[in-house]
């Protein structure tokens, strides 16, 4: 069947009142490893483990999400324009773990398989006008 790339980058922003237990600012990630991912489908999450999502406050996007946009706009394109899944990956990973560091927290994307085979290693993902 068709190859399919689920990009999960929770939506919550520790806004529920007094019972909440997360700290304003942290989402939630359902974990991918909880279920068994098909071989035509790729999963790139916001978080590993036990770890939770965070927002980039002053761009007012999920960290993942703004560094996945960066990289998709132009920043994580190889020779001719293209981006591949993995050097998209390369390029949003090592920023969203520096920036949930500089706020003082644990954040390292996962993709999910960790080696890209077929047409997810050959292809690429986009290519740039």
């Amino acid at each position: 069947g068709a190859n399919s790339l689920v990009i999960l980058d929770s939506c919550f922003s520790g806004a529920g009142g007094s019972r909440t237990l997360i700290a304003k600012g942290t989402r939630p990630l359902v974990l991918a490893q909880a279920v068994q991912v098909p071989a035509n489908v790729v999963v790139l999450s916001a978080a590993s483990g036990t770890q939770i999502s965070g927002l980039y406050d002053e761009k007012q996007h999920g960290l993942l999400t703004y560094h996945l946009l960066r990289g998709l706009q132009g920043e994580a394109a190889g020779k001719g324009k293209a981006i591949k899944l993995d050097a998209l990956y390369g390029y949003l990973k090592p920023r969203v773990i520096r920036q949930a560091r500089i706020d003082n927290r644990e954040q390292e994307p996962q993709l999910t398989p960790a080696k890209l085979s077929g047409a997810w290693a050959d292809e690429d993902l986009a290519v740039l006008r």
